[in-house]
């Protein structure tokens, strides 16, 4: 069964002392690609030196909302050049969080559409940050959507991110082309709203993620988490929508790679057996 963790923070400190067991955990766990996510120009060049280090790590470049107030057109230009390596996928993570609102409003909104112009200027695709925020960032998202060149599939425009509005929040952002993130909180006994959400994202707008080190889904609530725990995501998922793991799993590989337009190096390899039989 091969699985994709389509968010994880692989650089950051709390993998400093085992990061490279934690990588082989995935893959022994069948995770045939990570995207490892940046959130600030810090961490997206580790996210882009982790990607070159490894065959199956791919990165994004971004700032968060969190430190918004760093977005200046010197940092979009850093952006800019990071965005141009091998192996970025997307602009993320960007977005609004208004839970701990630690810029100013007005300066989160900024710099998103900011991030926002960049992805749509290197034709990439986004990674959102959205937390009690829903409204804010869909009129934000809207505009950018609408602006974009006609012909941009649908699915095809980015990610929300660790997806936590229940429900009620899916159909716009459906309408506007994006793909939907379920992470760890899916699996906790009180997320009945978020296991709504899951069961009605269509199969191909579903992806799933870790968001590690943070949000660690039951059995291991309460630790570290990392990519080889995206599989609980991936059977409480299906659960929720009353088919079969092995179903998830290859629709949430299929959709991250057409997503992030990326060819793991296990389905290529059995892509280059098949076109030599």
């Amino acid at each position: 069964m091969h699985l994709i963790d389509s968010h994880a923070h692989l650089d950051f400190s709390k993998f400093d002392v085992d990061r490279d067991i934690v990588i082989e955990k995935a893959r022994s766990a069948g995770l045939i690609a990570i995207v490892n996510i940046g959130t600030s120009v810090r961490t997206s060049r580790a996210a882009v030196a982790l990607a070159a280090e490894h065959d199956f790590i791919y990165a994004t470049v971004g700032v968060h909302p969190h430190s918004a107030k760093i977005v200046t057109p010197g940092v979009l230009g850093e952006l800019r050049t990071l965005a141009r390596r091998q192996k970025v996928v997307a602009v993320g993570e960007i977005g609004l969080d208004y839970y701990r609102d630690l810029s100013p409003r007005p300066v989160q909104r900024r710099a998103f559409a900011d991030q926002l112009a960049l992805a749509a200027e290197l034709k990439l695709p986004v990674v959102v940050h959205v937390r009690d925020a829903h409204a804010d960032a869909m009129a934000v998202l809207r505009d950018w959507v609408s602006a974009l060149p006609k012909g941009r599939a649908e699915g095809n425009v980015g990610v929300l991110h660790s997806y936590s509005a229940g429900p009620g929040g899916l159909d716009e952002a459906l309408e506007l082309g994006f793909c939907v993130g379920i992470s760890g909180p899916v699996t906790f006994p009180k997320a009945n709203a978020l296991r709504a959400a899951a069961a009605a994202v269509p199969l191909e707008r579903l992806l799933v993620e870790t968001d590690c080190p943070f949000l660690t889904p039951k059995p291991y609530r309460g630790r570290r988490n990392q990519p080889a725990y995206v599989r609980y995501v991936v059977e409480e998922v299906a659960r929720a929508r009353g088919i079969s793991t092995k179903t998830i799993a290859q629709a949430t590989t299929d959709n991250a790679c057409r997503l992030f337009r990326i060819l793991p190096p296990v389905l290529a390899k059995i892509y280059n057996l098949g076109q030599g039989a």
